[in-house]
């Protein structure tokens, strides 16, 4: 006697078609707020696309709905790549369809950096796009975020990717430590448990954001816009970046806070941490991120006094707060690779006459934020394995014969969690060293093909706009150009370790 599936029908549909059929529904979103505003022609192109893809998705569920997937995990891994690479073609017929002023490849690029949550602007004036477009757009980041927020726990956790191979519960006889729905099992079901846990407290958060941006001043839309980005991390503006938005200082504060979402897992869940490591003072990947936050700011801020200690303008008391908020509210945007810039990040430019490196900029990107959040990069939580590693073989310089133990603040690492902190971490140069190389074969020169390739590969586009001397237009790109970032954002999204899982023939064996 066959067994009856305890999952509904729905969920029986491999999880690409779910997304799929979720992104089709979204497409009336911006379909009514066109409409609304008296905007048919992009209200209709929205509205058609999402009638098209509901019924193609209805049509393939009903071809492979009574298959039984033969991979698990790895198969859900596969529908992510998925949704980054294949699904934007579908994302950007009505962006294409709503413009009729770009190519294709436009709107396929614009679709795969928001969904990646990378937000690199290849329409470089938001006048030239309509309201419903500039919604669709943070929309889409939205929600790639929040598929990240789910995939965390209940794909690349249970496979130790995504941050989590350098954890505890990622080495062989220390997997007991990790939450019941964490473990290997029917991936159906972890799927909806996390689900049902994290969307409420990402809608709520989101709702919450926006309310208050529109109390500072903000215009619904912009408001809108910047809340979804803020907990995405997708730094998609509908003004062109908060310094345009009549939110304020106010404004950048309160999204300021929201940013601390994106330092560490455990500031809204506790689905992966393991039993007893759940106080957010005791997580490493928020302590070193605070670090950063409060750091770096005051080491900008005293090379900034001293330079206008030289010409006389330390007694500017208000534009020294201007220039240390600025620094401040710009270092967290861009640890958490959100990539919005202050409207103050120029007061310090202005106040001592020296400029800020983009370097720096670039750095903080590179090392992102937390493990299984929106955020993109290195992950703080490598770094801090990289920081124990070190610091033990400095340890072993002055004492040969000492023996380290197990502090509590380490205890989140695996043993051998350092090699493969380093292991990531020389994968990552490679493949930055292989895009930007493609990119300055492709025309551009070294220092735009270096920047384009940091901020692909850590999700952090609008690096293009503020890091360099100038900023580089991605619609002048070569066509080849705008494919190989493309890749590149989505390997800086699913991280290198995760394709070369699905590359691995012996995996898929099992």
């Amino acid at each position: 006697m066959k067994r009856a599936s305890s999952s509904p029908g729905i969920l029986r549909l491999p999880l690409f078609l779910l997304i799929w059929g979720i992104a089709s529904l979204a497409m009336w979103v911006p379909a009514v707020h066109a409409l609304v505003l008296d905007d048919h022609p992009t209200s209709q192109s929205f509205f058609y696309s999402g009638i098209v893809g509901l019924m193609l998705v209805t049509l393939i569920g009903l071809s492979v709905g009574n298959r039984v997937p033969r991979y698990g995990m790895l198969g859900q891994l596969l529908s992510l790549l998925a949704t980054f690479a294949v699904l934007p073609l579908f994302l950007a017929i009505p962006t294409y369809d709503a413009l009729q002023n770009t190519t294709y490849l436009n709107a396929y690029f614009d679709m795969v950096s928001a969904i990646t949550t990378t937000g690199a602007d290849i329409f470089a004036d938001p006048d030239r796009l309509p309201a419903g477009v500039h919604l669709w757009r943070a929309q889409v980041g939205w929600l790639g975020g929040l598929l990240m927020w789910i995939a965390a726990s209940s794909v690349l956790a249970p496979l130790s990717l995504g941050g989590f191979e350098v954890t505890a519960r990622g080495e062989p006889g220390r997997g007991d430590i990790a939450p019941a729905h964490m473990q290997r099992g029917d991936p159906r079901r972890q799927l909806v448990l996390v689900t049902k846990a994290l969307v409420p407290i990402y809608v709520g958060l989101t709702l919450a954001l926006w309310v208050l941006l529109m109390m500072t001043g903000g215009d619904s839309l912009s408001a809108l816009s910047h809340a979804m980005s803020v907990l995405a991390t997708s730094g998609i503006s509908a003004v062109g970046g908060v310094e345009n938005a009549n939110s304020g200082l106010a404004g950048e504060m309160v999204m300021f806070l929201f940013m601390f979402f994106a330092l560490s897992r455990l500031t809204f869940s506790t689905d992966t941490a393991g039993a007893g490591y759940v106080r957010l003072d005791k997580d490493p990947e928020f302590r070193v991120g605070m670090i950063l936050v409060i750091g770096v700011p005051l080491l900008l801020f005293f090379r900034h006094w001293l330079a206008a200690l030289e010409v006389s303008a330390t007694e500017d008391l208000p534009q020294a707060l201007h220039s240390l908020w600025g620094t401040v509210f710009t270092v967290m945007s861009f640890l958490t690779t959100t990539g919005f810039e202050s409207a103050d990040w120029i007061a310090a430019q202005q106040w001592s006459g020296l400029g800020t490196s983009g370097l720096i900029l670039m750095g903080l990107a590179l090392v992102g934020g937390g493990v299984a959040t929106t955020a993109g990069g290195v992950k703080l939580l490598r770094v801090y394995a990289l920081y124990l590693n070190g610091l033990r073989e400095m340890e072993r310089l002055v004492h040969p014969s000492s023996v380290s133990g197990e502090g509590a603040g380490n205890k989140r690492l695996q043993k051998d969690g350092a090699f493969v902190a380093w292991v990531f971490f020389m994968l990552f140069a490679l493949s930055l060293a292989v895009v930007s190389s493609s990119l300055a074969a492709l025309g551009s020169d070294f220092e735009q093909a270096l920047v384009l390739a940091i901020a692909a590969l850590s999700t952090t586009g609008p690096l293009i706009h503020v890091a360099g001397d100038s900023a580089i237009s991605l619609a002048l790109l070569e066509p080849s150009a705008k494919m190989v970032l493309c890749f590149a954002m989505v390997l800086g999204r699913l991280e290198t370790l995760a394709i070369i899982a699905l590359l691995t023939p012996n995996l898929w064996r099992n």
